[in-house]
């Protein structure tokens, strides 16, 4: 047998790979410059491999890798395929090959390139067939003897790979986030080189020597602070504890029992007791029936709890997380707009109207101011049926940001723009096109909603616009951005005064509004002036006025006239400025939570054929007006600076100047960093009450002037939106500016939310929940890029636990109970110090006459000294 070929050792060299020429005339590439002449690299197809019977790891492995072709073969192979041939780039060497038969090797590591290899002489062949054998002095010294002499070759230049390291040194670089503020500085013409006189002042003629330059607020335009240097000093918190431990004598005891044994004699006895086998052969049946029916059952159960249980539609019990129901998004707007406010439909579920606003600065409103009046403001009302087109669309005259459905008639609709005017809507000639939308199938309350992608909306439609019926006069309003709007309930009305009489009219026609403007004003939507008669020409003047037949004549008489019943000013006491109220929450704000029954009554009356008594609304002003002693007219406010104001809405006479003035605010507290977004009642409590605002929550109490019950700390993020849970009196959910929603449970965590969920990739703008069903529950939130997202509510935060009204109004209790015992500590500690005060004054005392002792006796002891030095003077 011959023996095997030497195995070769991989060098650096092979690594390089070569490109093979093509043309006839070019020479066939060989390893010269690696130190074998003889050896010509070779590319072999697979196709190639068969025809000559070199299939790899077939025909030539790693233990044979060589093959003896026939030089008859190749020239075979030349004339089927010419130049496409594997071979033709060696035709010269075969051509030139002395002998019959080349020798072909599988290069399995690409040493030399390529994965085959030709042998061009006759010396090479025998050489790679019949290696020479070494001595054995060299054979023993074979593997430290390098191969070959490593060639240094220069680097080559190849293009840029990016494997992502340019996004990594992107997101560490710095850079600026905020935007960069531009000042703009405006003069009149005609004062361009103006001269300047500066005249002198008598100090004495003005009182103390002191002029007081008090700030005031420019209308013209409005600064947002966007960057604050605070100085912060790090003090030790001091905090006092005590307990106290009873304390007992102890005393070792012990105790040791005996078993009773019955004695052998007495057991035999009771063995054949016929009365002790009577008694078995009758409990027996029971006592096992009895133990079947525990291992069938639990007998424990409540079996009313247990039939009172509803599963969720979508999840079970254990999914705690909001799930997206769907979405709402205007396709058809040119500019880019937020929603400002949201609100469910108080009878037809399913059905939502959200405000919308365009997201301008102040200086880019008057600069595109033109552009604006040209865009409707428009309330959009989506349905489930219909994700794409608005049902309806009620038209302003300015962008809206906030609106309220009347409690009494979901028809009425009352809003506030920001430019200070409130508009009204009736859509009651359209009521039976947005309660004939499909929701679900049904309209009833025990009905789940389908998905979706289930409903079959009507594409025909076009949506409808809607135009206000009455605007308040500009001049008598207010006169910046209205920032909350409320339905007073219809259980009661006041006057100018503030004085709560008994509703005439028994349905509700007062509102309530706070504005930027430092003003809190109460609307009256009956005509304040039907019982004094009008002049003939006036009559006749109105009466040739034409009406728009698309605009209802229900509030035509407050038309660009209205005016507010009362208007209040929180001021700041003893300055000149005012409180800015954001929000705010009268006392009755929890009843209307659960008015929608009266609501869908009132509703199916008016379509039974009674006649709207919004259509008529001077026949009430004629009856006599009744008090309503004990109502509390106190209310919380909350303003822009972060302050909870509880204050009253009743005037008080100025005993100054003898006018009618606001009562100065019951109490005041800055708990929030931050501009107060939401002031609501629980649903649950009419006097617990949640805020809102900067970084922070706090939940207060109505007539606890200590504090809040509770204040959590500082959010990783600034809060901007929140609402209690309709269903369950410990949850509320807070919306944060970057997209997160913090669901709060009392009875799970008080210091921290029980989770959070991210919604969307921008501010949360309003939060808004619903109950469609007792086992369907929806929560609306908006965001600043102007999407509604409807989640549902899973069963955990939507299904109260068993007792939990009550333990969270334990919990309430226990808070109020240590804000008093804090606030008693406090007194204490403020007496304790005083008492300390006085007892340093009293030692400061008692040292100075002590003092002034000693002085006096030293004083007569050395009087006396020297009265005796001269006496015996006298005598020597």
């Amino acid at each position: 047998m011959a023996p095997k070929p030497q195995k070769r050792k991989r060098t650096k060299h092979a690594k390089t790979k070569m490109t093979l020429p093509v043309s006839e005339e070019a020479e066939p590439l060989n390893m010269e410059s690696m130190g074998h002449p003889e050896i010509y690299p070779l590319v072999l197809t697979t196709k190639t491999q068969e025809i000559f019977n070199c299939r790899v790891d077939e025909d030539v492995t790693e233990e044979q890798p060589y093959k003896l072709i026939k030089k008859e073969d190749i020239f075979v192979d030349f004339a089927n395929r010419a130049a496409v041939s594997d071979f033709y780039p060696v035709k010269k060497i075969v051509q030139e090959y002395p002998g019959d038969e080349l020798l072909l090797v599988y290069d399995r590591d690409f040493k030399y390139g390529l994965n085959f290899y030709l042998i061009g002489t006759e010396e090479g062949k025998e050489n790679y067939l019949n290696p020479p054998e070494l001595p054995e002095e060299q054979e023993e010294y074979k593997d430290h003897i390098p191969e070959e002499t490593y060639i240094y070759r220069p680097p080559i230049s190849k293009p840029w790979v990016s494997l992502g390291s340019e996004k990594e040194i992107e997101e560490e670089s710095v850079k600026e986030s905020t935007k960069q503020i531009t000042y703009m500085i405006s003069r009149k013409r005609s004062e361009f080189g103006a001269p300047i006189k500066f005249s002198d002042q008598n100090a004495s003629s003005v009182k103390d020597a002191y002029i007081e330059c008090t700030a005031y607020s420019d209308k013209n335009f409005t600064l947002k602070q966007l960057e604050r240097d605070v100085g912060m000093q790090v003090v030790p918190q001091i905090k006092e504890t005590s307990t106290q431990t009873r304390w007992t004598h102890p005393k070792n005891a012990a105790t040791q029992y005996y078993p009773r044994e019955f004695l052998e004699e007495e057991k035999e006895a009771l063995g054949q007791s016929k009365t002790l086998t009577e008694f078995l052969n009758s409990v027996s049946t029971s006592v096992e029936i009895a133990l079947q029916q525990n291992e069938i059952m639990n007998t424990f159960i409540h079996d009313w709890k247990c039939l009172a249980e509803e599963e969720g539609t979508f999840g079970d019990k254990t999914d705690t997380h909001l799930k997206e129901y769907q979405s709402f998004t205007d396709l058809h707007s040119l500019t880019e707009k937020m929603i400002t406010c949201v609100s469910w439909h108080p009878v037809i579920y399913g059905l939502i109207a959200v405000s919308v606003a365009v997201r301008l600065s102040f200086e880019e409103r008057v600069h595109f101011s033109g552009k604006l009046l040209l865009q409707p403001s428009l309330i959009l009302f989506w349905s489930f049926s219909d994700p794409i087109h608005p049902q309806l669309m009620l038209e302003s005259p300015d962008d809206i940001f906030c609106f309220q459905f009347c409690p009494t008639d979901p028809n009425i609709i009352a809003g506030g723009c920001i430019n200070g005017q409130v508009v009204m809507w009736d859509i009651t000639a359209h009521a039976d096109r947005i309660e004939n939308i499909k929701a679900g199938g049904s309209r009833s309350k025990k009905v789940t909603l389908k998905p979706m992608f289930l409903l079959e909306p009507e594409s025909n439609k076009e949506a409808i616009y809607i135009r206000h019926c009455a605007v308040s006069s500009i001049e008598s309003g207010h006169r910046k951005v209205i920032t909350d709007i409320h339905w007073l309930p219809d259980t009661f009305e006041i006057n100018r005064l503030g004085n709560v009489f008994e509703n005439r009219s028994g349905i509700s026609c007062q509102l309530v509004t706070c504005s930027a403007d430092c003003t809190i004003c109460f609307w009256d939507i009956r005509p304040q002036k039907a019982l004094t008669p009008q002049p003939q020409a006036e009559k006749k003047k109105e009466e040739s006025i034409e009406i728009p037949f698309d605009i209802p004549s229900t509030f035509l008489h407050l038309d660009l006239s209205w005016k507010p019943l009362s208007k209040i000013r929180l001021s700041k006491g003893e300055t000149t400025l005012d409180h800015c109220p954001t929000k705010l929450s009268l006392s009755e704000d929890n009843l209307l939570f659960k008015a929608q029954e009266k609501i869908l009554a009132q509703s199916k009356a008016v379509k039974a054929g009674e006649m709207n008594p919004y259509q008529n609304l001077e026949n009430a002003l004629s009856n006599i007006l009744k008090p309503i002693d004990d109502f509390c007219t106190k209310f919380f406010v909350g303003t822009e600076e972060g302050e909870v104001i509880y204050t009253d809405w009743k005037m008080e006479r100025d005993p100054e100047t003898g006018r009618f003035m606001a009562k100065k605010p019951v109490s005041l507290y800055t708990v929030h960093d931050g501009a107060v977004h939401t002031v609501q009642r629980s649903p649950f409590y009419k006097d617990i009450i949640l805020t809102v605002g900067g970084w922070n929550v706090a939940i207060w109490k109505e007539g606890i002037m200590t504090g809040p019950l509770l204040q959590s700390c500082c959010a990783p993020k600034r809060y901007t939106s929140g609402h209690w849970s309709l269903t369950r009196p410990g949850v509320f959910y807070i919306g944060r500016e970057d997209g997160y929603i913090d669901i709060w449970d009392l009875l799970e965590k008080t210091h921290e939310p029980a989770q959070s969920q991210n919604i969307c990739i921008t501010m949360i703008m309003y939060i808004k929940p619903w109950t469609f069903s007792a086992k369907q529950q929806f929560i609306a939130i908006a965001d600043y890029y102007g999407t509604l997202h409807i989640l549902e509510i899973p069963w955990t935060l939507s299904h109260p636990s068993t007792n939990e009204v009550s333990s969270v109004s334990h919990y309430f209790e226990r808070e109020v109970k240590h804000l008093e015992y804090v606030e008693q500590r406090r007194k204490i500690r403020e007496q304790e110090k005083r008492e300390m005060e006085l007892e340093l004054e009293k030692k400061k005392v008692t040292d100075f006459l002590i003092f002034w002792l000693h002085w006096i006796f030293h004083a007569l002891c050395f009087h006396l000294c020297q009265e005796r030095l001269v006496f015996y003077q006298r005598c020597q």
